[in-house]
């Protein structure tokens, strides 16, 4: 059973991203702020779920949840000021998404972009160790799968519906035979080219 918090005189939220390791659309963050007494059976890392798990739990947590709030940065901005700044970019965003002020924030990760005003603290695997984090990975990879099955609907070689842009070898093979799209990340394209040759 994952932590219901990390400290009981604080109003908390979680964060957490989804997307940092694709080569085309966004990087997507959520922030969660849960109830104290908040308990789930199976609610944890959306890494460990499927896909019908993650949309169930997706509905009680935005249900449940006392404030919750999803957020991108683009893939231009990520050209712009490099993946890991636009990941706590999108973070913050989710935060400024909130109605209701945090007085923490529990972040996924090892490291983090201070928010103006608002203390934090960075668990490793903490989507795996507090509900408030876990609840947060499950709506930013909901939020981002979403996104990028419409735009899978504009852009049908890539298969996004299914890899959601991640570096598959379908992925790779569809960028070798169709060439980029808007929603490819420029910064990876040496990345994508020598990982396609690496792949003959």
């Amino acid at each position: 059973m994952l932590r219901s918090y990390y400290n009981i005189d604080a109003i908390e939220a979680g964060l957490d991203e989804a997307g940092r390791g694709c080569l085309a659309g966004p990087v997507v963050a959520a922030a969660v702020i849960l109830p104290k007494d908040y308990t789930h059976e199976w609610l944890n890392d959306s890494k460990q779920l499927n896909h019908q798990q993650r949309e169930k739990l997706r509905l009680e947590i935005e249900r449940d949840a006392i404030a919750f709030a999803v957020a991108e940065a683009s893939n231009e901005e990520i050209d712009q000021i490099n993946i890991l700044k636009a990941s706590f970019l999108a973070m913050h965003r989710a935060v400024d998404g909130l109605n209701l002020r945090p007085e923490h924030l529990l972040i996924d990760g090892n490291r983090f972009t201070p928010y103006p005003l608002i203390p934090h603290t960075c668990i490793v695997k903490g989507d795996a160790k507090f509900l408030s984090i876990a609840a947060a990975s499950i709506l930013a990879k909901t939020y981002r799968d979403d996104l990028m099955t419409k735009l899978a609907s504009e852009f049908p070689h890539y298969r996004w519906e299914q890899n959601a842009g991640y570096p598959t070898p379908f992925h790779k093979k569809a960028i070798k035979e169709h060439g980029f799209t808007p929603f490819h990340r420029l910064t990876f394209r040496s990345e994508i080219k020598t990982s396609i040759l690496s792949d003959k």
